[in-house]
């Protein structure tokens, strides 16, 4: 990982390790490594969520690209994976994205797409980041070789949902629909979007004032949506985060639908209709027991990686497998675009509904959710602590007991935190109770660890 780029991108709080300055440098390093590897002037997109925040690191990253030569087509107010798709649909050389996705208002983030709407390769974003944080001035231009901001970029937008609504071929007739924009970059498309379809949709906090993104609200709150769910008679609830490139569900009880259960849902209507390309779904380590038992029982394969879309999207794109994600809702339809979108995910999920026939919290039951202990662990910063607990035999002899005790009805997962000195004991049973104790029991063992 480098110094700059995490898991997605450049991610910080406004004013404090993510600044104006840094945006203006962020765009000069893009374009000049862009131009570098063209041979020419290139041309980026940018999109944003509603963050107070965004519209200043738009200021900054349009002057940085300018500065050294390069054009830009701002998109206004859209969800990355418009980025991506309007990436390729505009030749583009890159799509930068301008969001932190479901963190609060305070964070936000640059994330950057490649022309063919793929995140960037591990290569580019090390180019990147050698520029951004070396000392040496990047080449700026000068009288006709400055960049210019296009204008007049509103029906790209337009474009972008003309081409969701057409992923499906059900009018979604008969549905009673409740969705969540969370007060960000969905609040820009879903509207105009499900106003497409024959179904009844009402819409909630879809009024974005810059600090309101994700507060109480969206896929990392379900609560209010489930609640007016039931107490409207809805038949689904749509939730997505505050960029929507994620999307989970609640059923007519309330219920609610996780990424694994979309995966299964879409996974086994798509078996039916031969295009379940090698039979198999790609998840993450993190997905719930319930989701290897759906696949056990239907005879569908399961390929888990390693945290994170990017990891999923890979082994995807090396099989030609066409249906995977992670148990937060990024589910990714290779089949439809390269990368993970919460209104596609959302509609894929409503037009299998709407041929079933059937009530969500039936449809979804077909992958049941085994109860999830997941116990935070501290460890100390530095020396090192995290990487010799990890690689410690009497841990790995430790969680072999556990998952022997749990006889097949379980599983422990035991994981180093990315980003925090955190060791994550995650552990799977058939009760809670049997969930939580074995968590303890772990967290207790590597706390007592002597390293």
């Amino acid at each position: 990982m480098g110094k700059l780029f995490g898991t997605d991108g450049i991610r910080g709080v406004v004013g404090e390790n993510l600044t104006a300055d840094m945006a203006f440098r962020v765009g000069q390093a893009i374009a000049t490594v862009l131009e570098e590897e063209k041979g020419s002037r290139p041309t980026v997109v940018i999109g944003k969520d509603t963050r107070i925040s965004s519209d200043m690191l738009e200021s900054a990253l349009m002057a940085g690209i300018c500065s050294v030569g390069g054009d830009v087509k701002p998109l206004g107010t859209i969800p990355p994976p418009a980025v991506a798709y309007l990436s390729q649909q505009e030749r583009a050389d890159a799509g930068i994205v301008i969001s932190a996705s479901h963190n609060p208002y305070e964070h936000n983030g640059i994330k950057v797409f490649s022309g063919q709407g793929y995140k960037l390769s591990d290569a580019v974003e090390r180019r990147i980041e050698e520029k951004i944080l070396s000392d040496a001035p990047m080449k700026v231009r000068t009288r006709g070789e400055i960049g210019r901001r296009h204008h007049g970029m509103r029906q790209l937008k337009r474009d972008y949902i003309d081409f969701v609504a057409s992923t499906v071929e059900s009018d979604l007739a008969g549905l009673k629909i409740l969705v969540d924009c969370a007060n960000g970059a969905a609040s820009a498309t879903a509207p105009e979007l499900f106003g497409r379809f024959k179904a009844h949709t009402d819409f909630i906090n879809y009024a974005p004032d810059g600090v309101n993104i994700n507060s109480h609200c969206g896929s990392t709150h379900l609560e209010d949506l489930a609640s007016a769910v039931v107490r409207g008679g809805y038949d689904v609830g749509v939730a997505f985060d505050g960029d929507a490139d994620r999307c989970l569900l609640v059923d007519e009880k309330g219920g609610t639908i996780d990424g694994d259960k979309v995966m299964a849902v879409c996974a086994l209507d798509m078996k039916r209709r031969g295009k379940l390309n090698g039979n198999t779904i790609v998840a993450t380590v993190m997905s719930n027991l319930g989701l290897h038992e759906f696949c056990r029982n239907q005879g569908i394969g399961l390929i888990c990686t390693d945290v994170g879309d990017r990891n999923v999207l890979e082994k995807m794109l090396e099989m030609d497998y066409r249906i995977g994600g992670e148990q937060s809702g990024h589910t990714i339809f290779t089949g439809l675009e390269t990368t993970g979108d919460g209104e596609v995910t959302a509609l894929q999920f409503l037009q299998v509904l709407a041929r079933s026939g059937e009530k969500a919290s039936v449809l979804a039951g077909c992958c049941a959710t085994y109860p999830q202990e997941l116990v935070n662990v501290e460890v100390p910063h530095s020396g090192g602590v995290k990487e010799k607990i990890m690689a410690s035999a009497e841990l790995a002899d430790a969680v072999k007991r556990e998952e022997e005790a749990l006889g097949g009805d379980g599983r422990v997962l035991v994981r180093p935190s990315g980003t925090e000195a955190l060791i994550r004991v995650m552990v799977e049973a058939k009760t809670a109770e049997t969930a939580k104790d074995v968590a303890s029991k772990l967290a207790d063992f590597i706390k007592a660890m002597k390293i």
